[in-house]
């Protein structure tokens, strides 16, 4: 079947369609991005803007075409932290569903990390032994870990590239002294947590997904996008702790003309990079694996998982 899965996400709302049948890895056939930046347009009670809103709609309501143009028999519809945390979430979900007929399913952070954790799971496979899965968004951090399908510990942080920027880093570019209480409150949110994983033992393979670990193993010299989904890539935390000064002292712009640095998420970049440094600093990861597969290849392998057999 040709099935569409709509991520409304903090930075882009995502249309994939996919071929796929139980059993099978879902094969992409069509993409549709728009970029909201969403977490960047919350007002200062925590709610999207009217502006937002009308966005919003708009953009959903031209996936949900691009879907019946291409086919999808069925359309997952999601949205994450962005959403989830608005002060006027309610009222936002009731006016996507009257206007353009979606009934978004809000995903809790827990549901983030386990879903990617089974992308993950997947592609990578058992003979990977125990994960432990990282994946900075636009509003959080996702944190899993564990030996089977369903993750042993999984966590969300609200520390993503996102949201940090716009309520952490104001200048262009951003003031030293504003990078380094970024810097601090990073790393003591991600502190936090690393006893509850402590405690299953060492895993046997980090891997990250996400845009934000994308671009960083670009900049660290790992392959181009365009080379395919099968060559592996690689971030090095002495690479990345080379590349967060060098980011810190540029423009918006100038990052943008970096190998692999989109100009939507160049600002987000140096956030990004901040809780990256430390979450394998802090889990003592001295190299990790990029995975093709995210939320949103979860939440399809999930919906396949359900089909009857045949």
């Amino acid at each position: 079947m040709r099935l569409g899965v709509l991520d409304v996400g903090s930075n882009t709302v995502h249309l994939l369609a996919v071929d796929a049948h139980r059993g099978a890895r879902p094969l992409p056939a069509h993409s549709h991005k728009a970029e909201l930046r969403l977490a960047e347009l919350l007002d200062a009670d925590g709610a999207i803007g009217p502006e937002g809103v009308d966005r919003l709609v708009a953009t959903i309501a031209d996936a949900v075409q691009a879907a019946e143009d291409k086919g999808c028999e069925d359309v997952l519809p999601f949205a994450t932290s962005a959403v989830r945390e608005a002060g006027n979430a309610d009222q936002v979900l009731a006016r996507v569903k009257s206007e353009t007929g979606v009934d978004l399913e809000v995903l809790t952070g827990e549901q983030e990390a386990r879903l990617t954790f089974l992308a993950a799971r997947r592609w990578f496979g058992w003979s990977a032994g125990k994960l432990l899965v990282l994946d900075i968004g636009g509003g959080s951090l996702e944190i899993a870990y564990g030996i089977d399908e369903e993750p042993d510990a999984a966590v969300s942080l609200p520390l993503g590239a996102g949201r940090l920027t716009a309520g952490w880093l104001p200048g262009d570019p951003p003031d030293p002294i504003d990078v380094k209480a970024l810097r601090r409150h990073v790393r003591a949110r991600i502190a936090r947590t690393v006893g509850e994983f402590a405690r299953f033992g060492t895993p046997d393979h980090v891997v990250a997904t996400s845009k934000t670990f994308k671009q960083l193993a670009r900049l660290a010299g790992a392959a181009r996008t365009a080379e395919g989904l099968y060559v592996q890539r690689r971030l090095r935390r002495s690479a990345l702790e080379e590349w967060v000064p060098r980011l810190a002292t540029m423009t918006a712009l100038q990052r943008a003309g970096l190998p692999g640095v989109s100009e939507g998420r160049s600002s987000q970049l140096l956030a990004g990079a901040l809780v990256a440094e430390a979450a394998m600093d802090l889990f003592g990861v001295e190299t990790l694996e990029i995975c093709p597969w995210a939320l949103r290849e979860g939440i399809i392998l999930r919906r396949m998982d359900q089909l009857p057999a045949g």
